[in-house]
Protein backbone atom coordinates (compact mmCIF):
# COMPACT_ATOMS: atom_id res chain seq x y z
CA UNK A 1 0.00 0.00 0.00
CA UNK A 2 1.34 3.41 -0.98
CA UNK A 3 -0.34 6.80 -1.37
CA UNK A 4 -0.12 10.54 -0.71
CA UNK A 5 -2.78 12.72 0.89
CA UNK A 6 -3.11 16.27 2.28
CA UNK A 7 -3.19 16.67 6.06
CA UNK A 8 -6.58 18.44 6.44
CA UNK A 9 -9.02 15.88 4.97
CA UNK A 10 -7.10 13.03 6.61
CA UNK A 11 -7.23 14.75 10.01
CA UNK A 12 -10.99 15.27 9.76
CA UNK A 13 -11.58 11.64 8.79
CA UNK A 14 -9.30 10.35 11.56
CA UNK A 15 -11.08 12.44 14.18
CA UNK A 16 -14.42 10.94 13.16
CA UNK A 17 -13.13 7.36 13.10
CA UNK A 18 -11.28 7.74 16.40
CA UNK A 19 -14.50 8.93 18.07
CA UNK A 20 -15.97 5.42 18.05
CA UNK A 21 -12.77 3.62 19.09
CA UNK A 22 -12.35 2.49 22.71
CA UNK A 23 -8.85 3.30 23.91
CA UNK A 24 -8.95 0.79 26.78
CA UNK A 25 -10.12 -2.23 24.85
CA UNK A 26 -8.81 -5.67 25.82
CA UNK A 27 -8.42 -6.48 22.11
CA UNK A 28 -5.41 -4.65 20.61
CA UNK A 29 -6.97 -4.60 17.12
CA UNK A 30 -9.87 -2.47 18.41
CA UNK A 31 -7.45 0.36 19.23
CA UNK A 32 -6.52 0.49 15.55
CA UNK A 33 -8.07 2.19 12.54
CA UNK A 34 -8.24 0.23 9.30
CA UNK A 35 -6.73 1.92 6.24
CA UNK A 36 -7.75 0.49 2.86
CA UNK A 37 -6.69 1.87 -0.51
CA UNK A 38 -8.74 0.61 -3.44
CA UNK A 39 -9.86 2.09 -6.77
CA UNK A 40 -8.27 5.46 -6.03
CA UNK A 41 -10.15 5.84 -2.74
CA UNK A 42 -8.86 5.64 0.83
CA UNK A 43 -11.26 4.07 3.31
CA UNK A 44 -10.88 4.50 7.10
CA UNK A 45 -12.83 2.26 9.48
CA UNK A 46 -13.08 2.51 13.26
CA UNK A 47 -15.13 0.27 15.55
CA UNK A 48 -15.65 -0.82 19.15
CA UNK A 49 -17.75 -3.88 18.15
CA UNK A 50 -20.93 -1.96 19.01
CA UNK A 51 -20.49 0.99 16.62
CA UNK A 52 -18.68 1.27 13.32
CA UNK A 53 -17.80 4.31 11.25
CA UNK A 54 -16.58 4.13 7.66
CA UNK A 55 -15.32 7.24 5.92
CA UNK A 56 -13.98 7.62 2.38
CA UNK A 57 -11.36 9.98 0.98
CA UNK A 58 -10.37 10.41 -2.69
CA UNK A 59 -6.70 9.93 -3.58
CA UNK A 60 -5.73 12.17 -6.48
CA UNK A 61 -2.29 10.75 -7.25
CA UNK A 62 -2.09 7.12 -8.29
CA UNK A 63 -1.13 4.84 -5.41
CA UNK A 64 -0.57 1.19 -4.72
CA UNK A 65 -3.68 -0.55 -3.33
CA UNK A 66 -3.56 -2.46 -0.07
CA UNK A 67 -4.82 -2.44 3.51
CA UNK A 68 -3.55 -2.50 7.07
CA UNK A 69 -4.45 -1.35 10.58
CA UNK A 70 -2.52 1.07 12.75
CA UNK A 71 -2.98 2.71 16.16
CA UNK A 72 -5.73 5.30 15.78
CA UNK A 73 -4.47 7.46 18.64
CA UNK A 74 -0.85 7.55 17.47
CA UNK A 75 -1.76 8.27 13.86
CA UNK A 76 -4.23 10.96 14.90
CA UNK A 77 -1.67 12.62 17.19
CA UNK A 78 0.95 12.63 14.42
CA UNK A 79 -1.36 14.13 11.82
CA UNK A 80 -2.84 16.65 14.28
CA UNK A 81 0.59 17.97 15.33
CA UNK A 82 1.88 18.43 11.79
CA UNK A 83 1.79 21.95 10.27
CA UNK A 84 -1.25 22.91 8.16
CA UNK A 85 -1.16 22.17 4.43
CA UNK A 86 1.37 19.36 4.92
CA UNK A 87 1.42 16.64 2.27
CA UNK A 88 1.73 13.16 3.80
CA UNK A 89 3.15 10.09 2.12
CA UNK A 90 2.19 6.63 3.38
CA UNK A 91 3.98 3.40 2.54
CA UNK A 92 3.47 -0.10 3.98
CA UNK A 93 6.79 -2.00 4.28
CA UNK A 94 6.87 -5.81 4.53
CA UNK A 95 3.23 -5.78 5.63
CA UNK A 96 4.35 -4.91 9.18
CA UNK A 97 5.44 -1.27 9.31
CA UNK A 98 3.64 1.83 8.08
CA UNK A 99 6.07 4.57 7.13
CA UNK A 100 4.86 8.18 7.02
CA UNK A 101 6.77 10.99 5.33
CA UNK A 102 5.71 14.57 6.07
CA UNK A 103 8.02 17.40 4.94
CA UNK A 104 11.19 17.00 7.04
CA UNK A 105 9.61 14.50 9.47
CA UNK A 106 9.25 10.74 9.18
CA UNK A 107 7.49 8.15 11.32
CA UNK A 108 7.32 4.36 11.49
CA UNK A 109 4.27 2.75 13.07
CA UNK A 110 3.66 -0.90 13.91
CA UNK A 111 0.65 -2.47 12.22
CA UNK A 112 -1.71 -5.40 12.70
CA UNK A 113 -3.11 -7.45 9.79
CA UNK A 114 -6.29 -6.09 8.24
CA UNK A 115 -7.82 -9.56 7.92
CA UNK A 116 -8.21 -9.72 11.72
CA UNK A 117 -10.11 -6.43 11.87
CA UNK A 118 -13.81 -6.94 12.79
CA UNK A 119 -16.07 -5.30 10.21
CA UNK A 120 -19.84 -4.96 10.48
CA UNK A 121 -22.11 -6.93 8.18
CA UNK A 122 -25.89 -6.62 7.98
CA UNK A 123 -27.41 -10.06 8.52
CA UNK A 124 -30.94 -10.91 7.52
CA UNK A 125 -33.47 -8.90 5.56
CA UNK A 126 -33.26 -5.12 5.83
CA UNK A 127 -35.88 -2.41 5.43
CA UNK A 128 -34.81 0.85 3.82
CA UNK A 129 -35.99 4.37 4.59
CA UNK A 130 -34.85 7.85 3.63
CA UNK A 131 -34.75 10.86 5.98
CA UNK A 132 -33.30 14.33 5.57
CA UNK A 133 -30.15 15.08 7.53
CA UNK A 134 -31.62 18.18 9.19
CA UNK A 135 -34.72 16.28 10.34
CA UNK A 136 -32.75 13.44 11.88
CA UNK A 137 -30.44 15.91 13.60
CA UNK A 138 -33.43 17.72 15.07
CA UNK A 139 -34.89 14.43 16.33
CA UNK A 140 -31.68 13.63 18.19
CA UNK A 141 -31.03 17.18 19.41
CA UNK A 142 -34.49 17.47 20.97
CA UNK A 143 -34.43 14.13 22.78
CA UNK A 144 -30.98 12.75 23.59
CA UNK A 145 -30.70 14.85 26.78
CA UNK A 146 -33.42 12.72 28.39
CA UNK A 147 -31.59 9.38 28.01
CA UNK A 148 -30.56 7.77 31.28
CA UNK A 149 -26.85 7.96 32.14
CA UNK A 150 -26.87 4.69 34.07
CA UNK A 151 -29.84 2.55 34.93
CA UNK A 152 -30.53 -1.10 35.74
CA UNK A 153 -33.24 -0.76 33.11
CA UNK A 154 -30.55 -0.68 30.45
CA UNK A 155 -33.03 0.05 27.67
CA UNK A 156 -33.46 3.55 29.16
CA UNK A 157 -29.81 4.32 28.37
CA UNK A 158 -30.70 4.17 24.68
CA UNK A 159 -32.88 6.17 22.33
CA UNK A 160 -35.95 4.78 20.59
CA UNK A 161 -36.11 5.59 16.87
CA UNK A 162 -39.61 4.71 15.74
CA UNK A 163 -40.47 4.30 12.05
CA UNK A 164 -44.16 4.18 11.26
CA UNK A 165 -45.51 4.77 7.77
CA UNK A 166 -44.34 8.22 6.68
CA UNK A 167 -43.22 9.30 10.15
CA UNK A 168 -40.03 8.87 12.15
CA UNK A 169 -39.97 9.60 15.88
CA UNK A 170 -37.29 9.81 18.54
CA UNK A 171 -38.13 9.03 22.17
CA UNK A 172 -35.86 9.16 25.21
CA UNK A 173 -36.58 8.82 28.92
CA UNK A 174 -34.75 8.23 32.18
CA UNK A 175 -37.91 7.42 34.13
CA UNK A 176 -38.27 10.97 35.50
CA UNK A 177 -38.79 12.77 32.21
CA UNK A 178 -39.54 11.95 28.59
CA UNK A 179 -38.63 13.73 25.35
CA UNK A 180 -40.54 13.08 22.12
CA UNK A 181 -40.00 14.47 18.63
CA UNK A 182 -41.49 13.57 15.26
CA UNK A 183 -40.48 14.25 11.65
CA UNK A 184 -41.43 13.09 8.17
CA UNK A 185 -39.65 10.42 6.17
CA UNK A 186 -38.85 11.04 2.52
CA UNK A 187 -40.72 7.86 1.61
CA UNK A 188 -43.13 5.60 3.48
CA UNK A 189 -42.11 2.32 5.08
CA UNK A 190 -44.39 -0.67 5.32
CA UNK A 191 -44.90 -1.70 8.90
CA UNK A 192 -43.95 -0.39 12.32
CA UNK A 193 -40.34 -0.57 13.59
CA UNK A 194 -38.79 0.45 16.92
CA UNK A 195 -34.99 0.14 16.83
CA UNK A 196 -33.30 1.08 20.11
CA UNK A 197 -30.00 2.89 19.57
CA UNK A 198 -27.18 2.75 22.16
CA UNK A 199 -26.24 5.97 23.93
CA UNK A 200 -22.74 6.20 22.47
CA UNK A 201 -24.09 5.59 18.98
CA UNK A 202 -26.56 8.45 19.35
CA UNK A 203 -23.83 10.83 20.52
CA UNK A 204 -21.48 9.90 17.67
CA UNK A 205 -24.24 10.13 15.08
CA UNK A 206 -25.15 13.59 16.37
CA UNK A 207 -21.58 14.73 15.72
CA UNK A 208 -21.66 13.41 12.15
CA UNK A 209 -24.92 15.01 11.04
CA UNK A 210 -24.54 18.37 9.29
CA UNK A 211 -28.11 19.62 9.52
CA UNK A 212 -28.50 20.13 5.76
CA UNK A 213 -31.04 18.99 3.18
CA UNK A 214 -29.19 15.79 2.21
CA UNK A 215 -31.41 12.70 2.08
CA UNK A 216 -29.80 9.91 4.10
CA UNK A 217 -30.45 6.23 3.49
CA UNK A 218 -31.34 4.28 6.62
CA UNK A 219 -31.13 0.49 6.57
CA UNK A 220 -32.52 -1.52 9.46
CA UNK A 221 -32.25 -5.21 10.35
CA UNK A 222 -33.30 -7.07 13.48
CA UNK A 223 -29.93 -6.38 15.16
CA UNK A 224 -28.30 -3.45 13.38
CA UNK A 225 -28.95 -0.02 11.98
CA UNK A 226 -26.92 1.59 9.20
CA UNK A 227 -27.03 5.18 8.02
CA UNK A 228 -25.38 6.16 4.77
CA UNK A 229 -24.34 9.78 5.08
CA UNK A 230 -22.81 11.95 2.38
CA UNK A 231 -19.22 10.95 3.21
CA UNK A 232 -19.57 8.33 5.95
CA UNK A 233 -21.37 5.10 6.71
CA UNK A 234 -22.47 4.78 10.34
CA UNK A 235 -23.51 1.39 11.77
CA UNK A 236 -24.55 0.39 15.28
CA UNK A 237 -25.76 -2.74 17.04
CA UNK A 238 -29.22 -2.22 18.47
CA UNK A 239 -30.02 -2.71 22.14
CA UNK A 240 -31.78 -6.05 22.45
CA UNK A 241 -34.76 -4.98 24.50
CA UNK A 242 -38.35 -3.87 24.12
CA UNK A 243 -38.93 -0.21 24.90
CA UNK A 244 -41.89 0.55 27.19
CA UNK A 245 -45.07 1.92 25.60
CA UNK A 246 -44.25 5.61 25.94
CA UNK A 247 -47.74 6.62 24.76
CA UNK A 248 -49.19 5.49 28.09
CA UNK A 249 -46.96 7.98 29.91
CA UNK A 250 -48.50 11.04 28.26
CA UNK A 251 -51.44 12.24 30.39
CA UNK A 252 -54.83 12.16 28.74
CA UNK A 253 -56.43 14.96 30.77
CA UNK A 254 -54.55 18.26 30.68
CA UNK A 255 -57.07 20.77 31.99
CA UNK A 256 -54.56 23.21 33.48
CA UNK A 257 -52.62 25.16 30.89
CA UNK A 258 -50.46 28.24 31.09
CA UNK A 259 -48.39 30.11 28.55
CA UNK A 260 -45.32 32.19 29.35
CA UNK A 261 -42.13 33.61 27.92
CA UNK A 262 -39.64 30.77 27.47
CA UNK A 263 -36.47 32.75 28.18
CA UNK A 264 -37.93 34.45 31.25
CA UNK A 265 -38.98 31.10 32.72
CA UNK A 266 -35.61 29.52 31.98
CA UNK A 267 -33.72 32.34 33.68
CA UNK A 268 -36.07 32.33 36.69
CA UNK A 269 -35.56 28.58 37.18
CA UNK A 270 -31.78 29.09 37.08
CA UNK A 271 -31.85 31.88 39.67
CA UNK A 272 -34.26 30.23 42.09
CA UNK A 273 -32.53 26.83 41.93
CA UNK A 274 -29.32 28.35 43.31
CA UNK A 275 -30.83 27.97 46.79
CA UNK A 276 -32.54 24.63 46.18
CA UNK A 277 -31.64 21.56 48.21
CA UNK A 278 -28.37 20.34 46.65
CA UNK A 279 -29.42 16.70 46.89
CA UNK A 280 -32.89 16.89 45.38
CA UNK A 281 -32.68 20.17 43.41
CA UNK A 282 -36.40 20.68 43.94
CA UNK A 283 -38.25 23.94 43.23
CA UNK A 284 -41.87 24.77 43.96
CA UNK A 285 -44.33 26.25 41.47
CA UNK A 286 -47.38 28.10 42.77
CA UNK A 287 -49.74 28.85 39.90
CA UNK A 288 -52.63 31.29 40.15
CA UNK A 289 -54.47 33.50 37.68
CA UNK A 290 -51.91 35.57 35.78
CA UNK A 291 -49.00 34.62 38.07
CA UNK A 292 -46.40 31.89 38.42
CA UNK A 293 -44.38 31.98 41.63
CA UNK A 294 -41.19 29.91 41.78
CA UNK A 295 -39.55 29.22 45.13
CA UNK A 296 -36.89 27.05 46.71
CA UNK A 297 -35.30 26.50 50.10
CA UNK A 298 -32.54 24.37 51.60
CA UNK A 299 -31.56 22.86 54.98
CA UNK A 300 -29.56 26.03 55.80
CA UNK A 301 -32.90 27.89 55.96
CA UNK A 302 -32.04 29.88 52.84
CA UNK A 303 -34.86 30.78 50.48
CA UNK A 304 -35.36 32.11 46.96
CA UNK A 305 -38.54 33.33 45.31
CA UNK A 306 -39.43 34.90 41.97
CA UNK A 307 -42.70 35.76 40.23
CA UNK A 308 -43.50 35.68 36.54
CA UNK A 309 -46.48 37.04 34.65
CA UNK A 310 -48.18 34.18 32.79
CA UNK A 311 -51.40 33.55 30.94
CA UNK A 312 -53.46 31.23 33.15
CA UNK A 313 -57.11 31.09 34.12
CA UNK A 314 -58.35 28.51 36.62
CA UNK A 315 -58.02 27.20 40.14
CA UNK A 316 -54.69 27.84 41.89
CA UNK A 317 -52.43 24.82 42.36
CA UNK A 318 -48.97 23.95 43.66
CA UNK A 319 -46.48 21.43 42.31
CA UNK A 320 -42.78 20.63 42.70
CA UNK A 321 -40.18 19.67 40.09
CA UNK A 322 -36.52 18.89 39.81
CA UNK A 323 -35.10 22.22 38.64
CA UNK A 324 -32.65 20.70 36.17
CA UNK A 325 -35.32 18.49 34.56
CA UNK A 326 -37.73 21.39 34.14
CA UNK A 327 -34.99 23.67 32.81
CA UNK A 328 -33.94 21.04 30.24
CA UNK A 329 -37.49 20.68 28.98
CA UNK A 330 -37.87 24.45 28.59
CA UNK A 331 -34.44 24.83 26.97
CA UNK A 332 -35.23 22.29 24.24
CA UNK A 333 -38.14 24.33 22.93
CA UNK A 334 -37.55 27.07 20.36
CA UNK A 335 -40.41 29.55 20.29
CA UNK A 336 -40.52 32.72 22.34
CA UNK A 337 -43.78 31.70 24.03
CA UNK A 338 -44.27 28.16 25.32
CA UNK A 339 -47.15 26.24 26.84
CA UNK A 340 -47.02 24.21 30.06
CA UNK A 341 -49.90 21.78 30.60
CA UNK A 342 -50.46 19.91 33.87
CA UNK A 343 -52.23 16.59 34.36
CA UNK A 344 -55.36 16.75 36.45
CA UNK A 345 -54.33 14.05 38.93
CA UNK A 346 -50.54 13.65 38.91
CA UNK A 347 -49.65 17.25 37.93
CA UNK A 348 -46.98 15.98 35.56
CA UNK A 349 -45.94 18.80 33.23
CA UNK A 350 -46.07 18.67 29.43
CA UNK A 351 -43.92 21.42 27.91
CA UNK A 352 -44.79 22.24 24.29
CA UNK A 353 -44.07 24.73 21.55
CA UNK A 354 -47.39 26.12 20.24
CA UNK A 355 -45.72 26.68 16.85
CA UNK A 356 -44.20 23.20 16.62
CA UNK A 357 -46.50 20.33 17.69
CA UNK A 358 -43.81 17.80 16.70
CA UNK A 359 -41.86 18.38 19.94
CA UNK A 360 -43.04 17.40 23.44
CA UNK A 361 -41.24 17.20 26.77
CA UNK A 362 -42.82 15.55 29.79
CA UNK A 363 -41.52 16.08 33.35
CA UNK A 364 -42.77 14.11 36.33
CA UNK A 365 -43.44 16.02 39.57
CA UNK A 366 -41.54 15.48 42.79
CA UNK A 367 -42.57 15.69 46.43
CA UNK A 368 -40.98 18.60 48.24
Amino acid sequence: MKFQIPREPLLEALQKAAGVIERRSTLPILANVLLRLKDGRLTLIGTDLEIELITHLPIQAAGEPGETTVSAKKLLDIVRLLPPQTQLGFSLKDGKTLEIQAASASFKLATLPADTFPEFTLHGSAITAYVRDERLKKLLAKTLYAMAQQDVRYYLTGLLLELDGSAIRAVASDGHRLAWCEAALESEVEGHYQPLLPRKGVQELMRLLKGDQTALRLRLTANNIRLELEEEIFSAKLIDARYPDYRRVFPKELSRRLTCNRQALKEAISRVSVLANEQHRGIRLDVSEGTLRLSAHNPEQEEAEEQLAVSYVGEPFTVGFNAAYLADAVSHLDSETIQLSFAEQTLSCLAEDPQDPCVRHLVMPMRL
